[in-house]
């Protein structure tokens, strides 16, 4: 239990990551607060993942592992399943907040400290997580939307969670999207705190390393979550000025009204799809506006225009 008595739950959805699983496990077991439980679900891993796991339940009670059976297919419905696996094993339990951790992630020893003392300080606090870096790189939240948190590890207040639903189950992904979207139009705050990172290990997209073939079927799931279209045309510009660059940039605008023109069913409400368009054009305009004194401003005698940079833009 955390000094402002607020107690937590853990559950790791987990297949195939015997080479990064033990990382994620030595995390958990050296926080300052440890969870009530912590569900590690097996989803039909073949590669040894479970017998790593089975390394530390033997040691630690309050970590159990589930086994999910084999199937052949790979996708973010087979993920849902096993949180909701793990959930019926929680439910009952006394917990205040509850959380979706990825199996190959790292943190420090006062990671989920930090987090549960922002539950603590907010009440109306929803959803909460932090940033996570792949190698060198980490989201920039001076640009990207600090109300999204990432599904890395995410973290529910649990009148919030029973709220929305638990997670809605979407063969092609944006579990997460969904969720803290979800959450945001029933009244919940969703935050993204940068004071913390958790480090990813895997990257995202490794199961298809041509970044190409990854960034269209991003633009195809951004048109299945119901996006805004000139949003998108803001992201694939913005997204223009990282790497892959042009390429990257391109596939996302391409991935996205190809779905269109196929008319790719939307596995997501009119409501969540019309308030996700309101959310993203009101920022947009924000950072439209932010543009407005840049743009007009004077150059100064002997020198550039001196600018300040946007902070908010279209990468979420």
């Amino acid at each position: 239990m955390s000094p402002n008595g607020l107690t937590y739950v853990l559950i790791t959805p987990a297949r195939n990551e015997k080479d990064f699983i033990e990382l994620t496990i030595k995390s958990v077991i050296e926080q300052t607060i440890r969870p009530v439980r912590w569900m590690i679900i097996s989803d039909g891993s073949t590669d040894g993942t479970d017998e790593v796991i089975k390394g530390y339940t033997g040691h630690h009670a309050w970590i159990e592992l589930v086994r999910m059976p084999e199937r052949k297919e790979r996708d973010f419905g087979g993920k849902v399943a096993c949180f909701n696996a793990g959930y019926t094993k929680v439910k009952t339990l006394p917990w205040d907040i509850i959380g979706s951790l990825d199996a190959d992630i790292s943190f420090d020893r006062d990671y989920f400290a930090f987090l549960i003392e922002r539950f603590s300080a907010n009440p109306r606090l929803g959803v909460g997580g932090t940033p996570f870096r792949e190698g060198s790189s980490t989201y920039d939240y001076r640009f990207s939307s600090i109300e999204h948190v990432s599904g890395a590890c995410q973290l529910f207040r649990r009148a919030c969670f029973e709220a929305v639903g638990g997670y809605t189950p979407i063969k092609g992904g944006g579990i997460d999207v969904v969720a803290v979207l979800s959450a945001r139009m029933r009244g919940w705050e969703t935050r993204t705190f940068p004071e913390k990172v958790c480090v990813h290990h895997r990257p995202m997209g490794s199961a298809n390393h041509n970044p190409l073939a990854t960034n269209l079927r991003l633009g195809e799931k951004d048109y299945a979550l119901g996006r805004h279209p000139i949003w998108q045309i803001a992201r694939s510009f913005y997204q223009m000025t990282r790497r892959p660059f042009l390429v990257g940039g391109s596939a996302l605008i391409i991935g996205y009204f190809r779905a269109m023109l196929k008319r790719t069913k939307r596995p997501v409400s009119r409501d969540l799809i019309a308030f996700q368009r309101r959310e993203q054009m009101r920022r947009l305009r924000r950072f439209a506006l932010r543009l407005v004194p840049f743009i007009r401003r004077p150059a100064a005698r002997g020198g550039p225009i001196s600018a300040h940079k946007p902070s908010t833009s279209p990468s979420r």
